[in-house]
């Protein structure tokens, strides 16, 4: 265990997404979501089907014996994919990036709903706060002042939700894969399902890019990529509960980069929306944290006693 690497590894992952997501936004109007899709999910498996070779796991990584889950995850995922690069092409980067937000908060309640875990009053506590700090963010777009029906930034936020939900049903098969597959299977069959569910589009209609849309695009995917894999090495060096609440370095890095790229500052209402459903999130952790640890000196005392 190396806590301070798995925090590095954390954070410059939250950077390749965020880098990731700001090139998605820049081409976004240039070129439909479908082939936006089709480039992140292809070009992403090059760093993972290395990086897998690198630990000699091919080909067994790649096995399964549960592809109806991997579809179930990669058409709720890819939903989610379609929905959350749509929204980039209306929102600033900032504002997308903490309105999904919202997945987290979501995979609690589908948690108790579908896979009957216990959810206890503090957690359904700060869940109901962090919708809270959901519709404060949305208000903007779709308050009474607002117009949803014309207004591309309203779209781009229920984009924006919707594509949150959908991830929150993906990380809730992925919870159901993680008991019987590996994880190189689990993200390998999502991009893979994902790039085909994108080139599907082409019927469509595709822009061809030029040279130095095509750069961007490939970067894209390998950004996608490397911050999987440094997410999986980040989680082997750290505790989850340690891990976990730098995901939110997203919102700093999301600003940051959208102000020197985009020239885009968030909404003081995208502020404290924000700053609410991270203390939310921070909270849950934190003391599910706390709960381990009383958990685990129970297990170690009850067997002492014994002796």
């Amino acid at each position: 265990m190396s806590p301070l690497l798995g925090i590095t590894l954390k954070l410059v992952s939250a950077l390749a997404f965020t880098l990731m997501s700001a090139g998605i936004k820049s081409i976004s109007t240039r070129y439909p979501t479908g082939e936006i899709v089709f480039i992140r999910s292809f070009f992403a498996m090059i760093p993972l089907l290395i990086w897998l070779a690198w630990r000699s796991e091919l080909p067994a990584a790649l096995k399964t014996d549960n592809l109806r889950g991997h579809l179930k995850r990669g058409i709720m995922g890819s939903t989610g994919m379609f929905c959350g690069f749509a929204a980039l092409q209306f929102l600033p980067l900032s504002e997308a990036v903490a309105i999904g937000y919202a997945a987290p908060l979501a995979v609690v309640v589908l948690a108790a709903l579908v896979l009957k875990e216990r959810v206890r009053i503090y957690r359904w506590s700060a869940v109901t706060i962090g919708f809270v700090g959901v519709l404060i963010m949305l208000s903007p777009h779709l308050g009474a002042g607002a117009h949803p029906v014309g207004s591309n930034a309203a779209l781009g936020a229920m984009l924006g939700l919707a594509g949150a939900f959908c991830s929150a049903f993906a990380s809730v098969e992925v919870r159901l894969l993680t008991s019987t597959e590996r994880t190189g299977a689990i993200v390998f069959y999502f991009m893979l399902l994902t790039s085909l569910l994108g080139l599907s589009t082409i019927l469509l209609g595709w822009n061809m890019p030029n040279l130095q849309d095509a750069a961007m695009m490939v970067l894209i995917g390998i950004l996608g990529g490397l911050g999987q894999i440094l997410i999986v090495q980040a989680y082997r060096y750290g505790d989850a509960s340690l891990i976990a609440p730098f995901e939110y370095s997203t919102m700093l890095w999301a600003v940051a980069i959208g102000w020197f790229w985009f020239g885009e500052w968030p909404a003081l209402a995208i502020l404290i929306g924000a700053t609410i459903v991270i203390a939310s999130g921070i909270y849950v952790i934190l003391r599910e944290r706390q709960l381990g640890l009383a958990r685990r000196e129970q297990r170690e005392v009850g067997p002492s006693r014994m002796t």
